[in-house]
Parts: C-alpha cells; structure tokens; sequence
C-alpha cells in the first residue's frame, strides 16, 4: 500500500501544483523556466507517480471490500467512461461544441471515469483511486473558477471537432473494451 500512496502523491502533487500556482508576471514558474521544460519536468514527476500507482494499485490486489457495488454500477460505468473519453478527446481539439458547452472537457471527464469506477468497484484500492481523481478534479475545477478561467468563451466553436471526437470516442472505447481493459487491467468490462 506504500507504493501506491506514494505513486498517487507523486502524481498529484504536480497536478495540484500547477492548479494553484502563481500566474503573475514575474512568479510564473512556466514562464521563468520556460514551457518545454516546466513541461519536461512535469511529464516525468507526473510518470514516476503513474508508474508507482500502477504498481502499488497491482500490489493491493486483492483488496479489502469496502462495499458491495450495485450490479447496474458496471452499465453506469461503461456510459459514463465513453462520455468521459469523449471529452478527454474533445478537450485536445480545437473548440467545438463539447469543449464549449462544457468549458473544460477534460475535468468533466476525470469526474465522469472516477464516478461511474466507484460505482462499480468497492474495494479499498479502487475507492482510494478513484476517489483520489475525483477529489482532485473537483478541486481543480475550483481552482480554475477562482482565476477566472472560463474555458474557450470567445471562439466559435465548429461541429467537425465534435464529431471527430464523438468518432474516435467510439473506436477506442471498443479497442479500450474488448482488448487493452481486459489485458493489462485484468478486469473484463463486460461481465
């Protein structure tokens, strides 16, 4: 369990990090240190930690039952994982409809895949991960209200982005379904 509460620190605190930290001329870290290796250093923290989590979440099988999850919680899950997925995609394109509407896609997103897995996983190390991104996509969104962060206000957003993302949202959910979920998780989808 070490591991893992090391590997969900080590990730989370770049990720926290870089939701409250100082945008002022002069204080901005990226700035001073300039994007690509703000980045740089960002991607290999936030790897090391993923790695770590990966690892520790494999070691705390299996885990202690926390709850029995409702059988209709894997349904929810599956709808709410393909929504998710689709505003992670969204949220890399340019602005369409969905990033618009939803003004940041990819924190729905992470609150969508963390509500639909702690309604269909009850066991402690699934709670402590999916209540981990859960806890830290809701504090973000805070932190992205506080300094006024509206999201793509200004653009006019084009329905080819939306489509696109609704299109390869499908394609992966399928591979991510029948292949990679099953494989490298070791948990089938579908029951």
């Amino acid at each position: 369990m070490n591991i893992f509460i090391l590997g969900l620190a080590i990730f989370f605190v770049p990720h926290l990090y870089s939701s409250f930290r100082d945008r002022s001329d002069g204080k901005d870290l990226r700035r001073k240190i300039g994007y690509n290796t703000y980045m740089g250093i960002y991607s290999v923290i936030t790897l090391i930690g993923l790695i770590l989590m990966i690892k520790g979440f494999g070691e705390m099988r299996p885990s202690q039952v926390l709850y029995q999850a409702p059988v209709w919680g894997i349904h929810l899950n599956l709808i709410l994982s393909f929504l998710a997925l689709i505003f992670f995609i969204a949220a890399n394109f340019p602005t369409g409809h969905i990033k618009k509407t939803l003004k940041h896609p990819m924190l729905v997103g992470v609150k969508l895949w963390a509500v639909g897995h702690l309604f269909s996983n009850g066991e402690l190390n699934s709670v402590m991960l999916f209540g981990a991104f859960l806890a830290y996509a809701v504090i973000d969104r805070i932190a992205v209200k506080r300094r006024g962060d509206r999201g793509p206000v200004a653009i006019t957003p084009h329905a080819k982005w939306d489509i696109m993302a609704v299109t390869m949202g499908v394609f992966i959910t399928l591979i991510f379904v029948y292949n990679v979920h099953p494989k490298w998780i070791g948990v089938p989808v579908l029951p």
